[in-house]
């Protein structure tokens, strides 16, 4: 059930039976001269939705843009400042809180949003402590799918150490399986960076080149990419289904 395909009167009756909620948050980035800039929105977007079909669970409209102000030296790659995605997630929160959803579970596809959005938790909790210190409390957790341990597994075995860390053939292997018309192909070469300290864009650039760390998309495949879609949905489902009946 997507929330921007409902009514209001849907959500309502909905809210009558659960509060809980899914939010998939990517990133808009480059990933490599294989990867399509919009993998991690296009990942999480993709899983948050089967989740929501196997729970019964509204799922709210994909946050596209996350914190990826390293990656914006490559042509494409938007990003949003790390204070700038805080503010834009306790807007949502504090909205959707308003309407009476209070357990928020993100399916997030980007590594670079994890520490912001931790803080964003952080900055809710207090906010509400303050304004609002009697009201019922509202719980947050984010589900990374490629930190998945059924999906980490699998990467392993398919990929050993050509997983690499960004640009991977796992998210490489989901997005040919969800838009098999748009897989892309290049020359790669054999050798990619790895190991470097992320700090600025340029830096982040100068290190690694082509866009890639540390991986070979070269080896994805739409098969394996439906594997992967597989073990997310079941093990976040799992998951979601453990946080909603949490204290």
């Amino acid at each position: 059930m997507l929330l921007q395909l409902s009514t209001w009167q849907e959500i309502e009756t909905y809210l009558e039976r659960s509060q809980g909620i899914i939010l998939p948050i990517g990133s808009t980035e480059q990933h490599g001269p294989t990867g399509l800039i919009g993998t991690d929105a296009i990942c999480a977007e993709a899983i948050a939705r089967g989740v929501g079909e196997a729970t019964q669970t509204i799922v709210a409209p994909t946050i596209n843009v996350g914190m990826a102000l390293h990656h914006t030296a490559f042509p494409g790659t938007i990003s949003l400042r790390p204070s700038t995605l805080i503010q834009v997630l306790k807007d949502y929160l504090t909205c959707l809180n308003r309407s009476g959803f209070n357990r928020f579970f993100f399916i997030n596809g980007h590594g670079g949003n994890i520490a912001t959005l931790k803080a964003a938790f952080a900055e809710i909790y207090y906010d509400l402590a303050l304004s609002l210190p009697d009201a019922p409390p509202i719980r947050c957790r984010v589900g990374n799918w490629f930190m998945c341990g059924s999906v980490y597994k699998l990467a392993k075995e398919l990929y050993g150490r050509e997983e690499g860390s960004h640009a991977t053939p796992s998210e490489v292997a989901l997005t040919q399986y969800l838009y098999p018309d748009f897989i892309k192909t290049a020359s790669l070469p054999p050798k990619v960076a790895s190991g470097y300290p992320i700090y600025s864009a340029t830096d982040f650039r100068s290190h690694y080149p082509d866009g890639r760390m540390g991986s070979n998309p070269d080896l994805a495949t739409p098969e394996q990419g439906k594997q992967f879609y597989e073990r997310a949905v079941k093990e976040l489902s799992s998951k979601y289904l453990e946080f909603l009946s949490s204290d």
